[in-house]
């Protein structure tokens, strides 16, 4: 309880420092069409210590071997193959923006069949594809697991998951996205966290650089149109532009993970004057059932009854709280009287939400 208190504290303190803090344009937008491409492929892994796929169950993996070895010229077609050193999978990778032809790039190799571990294996040549069906980039090479699995008799350990794996730059691309930025006459930019705040607060930093260069379109995107006086392309435009720094807003939130009892928030939430009360609840379920025996002679049956016995404990140690209402350090050091855990401040923040007094959009994970 003391290191929650201490961090609400620390969080108190830090928040208005961090409210005034500006970021780059290059940090909270993305510029139109320069984006990275997913990319996904099927291939074979080979060289498992009888860890790959059983063909009863996969047959998809032996006809692909067949397949791999016929166009390698040798016929396999009439041979009952049994191999439990080969698996099939997937391979997925994702071509970042303006990827030149030769360059590498990570690829994920992750199992289709029931092989149990891809450890030691190597991935064969597999193509990668795009949504439009063209191949970009060709993957191989040694996969790299970070899990593992062990088992024996009686008892089992893994850790991680070791049917999927890595292979850092394990991809070759092969064919370039055409996109050509020098030749753009505009360009927008594309807030990450769409806010019209923030939007007007771009515009005019490149204004201040270059006049009657940017416009806002909406509460997401800025355009950028060279004007007459500036002298240069977009792509220069957009290296003068990147690095300017702006103030950043954005609408007060509360984000609450109920599985792990994690709760963020904003700077700027606010809350209006509300009475807090919090007093533990206590309710235990005793079970302690009784035999009956029948009487003698009766032929009746023994019949166990239960006895259930319910305590209910208010605690008497109900406390109250008046938040004045003002910023999220009045929140927090209201909340701090309380002693509250991160369980309780969910169910407190979504009360005064309820109640109309916390000003804050609260996302629930």
């Amino acid at each position: 309880m003391r290191l929650t208190a201490s961090l609400f504290a620390l969080l108190a303190l830090a928040a208005p420092v961090a409210a005034q803090a500006g970021a780059r344009v290059k940090d909270i937008v993305d510029v139109e069409n320069v984006r990275p491409n997913q990319l996904v492929g099927y291939g074979l892994v080979v060289g498992l210590p009888g860890t790959g796929d059983r063909t009863n169950n996969a047959p998809f993996t032996e006809e692909s071997l067949q397949a791999m070895l016929e166009r390698m010229g040798v016929n396999v077609r009439d041979a009952k193959m049994k191999p439990q050193n080969v698996a099939a999978v997937s391979v997925t990778a994702t071509m970042p923006a303006f990827a030149r032809a030769g360059s590498t790039i990570d690829v994920q190799v992750s199992a289709l069949g029931d092989a149990t571990s891809l450890q030691g294996g190597t991935l064969l040549v597999s193509s990668l594809r795009a949504l439009d069906g063209e191949i970009y980039a060709v993957a191989q090479g040694p996969v790299a697991v970070s899990g593992f699995k062990a088992q024996g008799a009686g008892a089992s350990v893994s850790r991680g998951v070791s049917t999927s794996a890595r292979i850092a730059g394990g991809a070759i691309i092969e064919r370039e996205v055409p996109y050509a930025l020098r030749s753009a006459t505009s360009l927008k930019l594309a807030l990450k966290n769409p806010d019209l705040a923030t939007a007007r607060h771009i515009a005019a930093a490149v204004n201040g650089l270059y006049a009657g260069t940017a416009s806002v379109l909406d509460p997401g995107t800025v355009q950028l149109t060279p004007g007459a006086g500036y002298r240069g392309n977009i792509v220069d435009l957009l290296g003068d532009v990147e690095n300017l720094p702006v103030s950043v807003d954005q609408a007060a939130r509360i984000v609450i993970n109920e599985a792990s009892g994690t709760v963020v928030m904003s700077a700027d939430v606010r809350i209006s004057p509300v009475a807090i009360a919090q007093g533990g609840l206590t309710i235990s379920v005793s079970e302690t059932p009784v035999a009956s025996q029948p009487a003698p002679l009766s032929q009746g049956q023994t019949a166990v009854l239960p006895r259930t016995r319910v305590a209910v404990d208010d605690g008497g140690n109900a406390s109250l709280a008046m938040v004045e209402g003002a910023s999220l350090r009045s929140l927090v050091a209201g909340l701090n009287t309380l002693g509250v855990s991160p369980r309780d401040l969910i169910t407190i923040l979504q009360a005064i939400k309820t109640a109309g007094a916390l000003q804050a959009e609260i996302a629930v994970q």
